[in-house]
C-alpha cells in the first residue's frame, strides 16, 4: 500500500478539479440575463405578495386590537 504525503493529495485533487471543469456545459451570455432577469421578476413578484399579506394582517390585527 502506497502513502501519499498531502502535497500530492492536493495537487491529484487540483488536476482532477481542472479536468471536471473542463467538462462544465457553461451557459450563454443570452442565457445568463434570462435566468437572472427571470429571479429578479419572480424575487419582486413573492415579495410585493408577501408584503401585501403583511400589511393586510399587520391592518387587521390593529383593528382587532383596538376592539379589545
Amino acid at each position: 500500500m502506497k502513502i501519499t504525503t498531502l502535497p500530492h493529495k492536493l495537487i491529484l485533487y487540483f488536476k482532477q478539479v481542472k479536468t471536471e471543469v473542463k467538462k462544465i456545459n457553461w451557459p450563454t451570455r443570452q442565457e445568463t440575463v434570462r435566468y437572472a432577469l427571470t429571479v429578479i421578476v419572480i424575487s419582486s413578484v413573492v415579495a410585493v405578495f408577501l408584503g401585501g399579506l403583511d400589511l393586510a394582517f399587520g391592518s387587521l390585527l390593529r383593528k382587532v386590537i383596538t376592539l379589545f
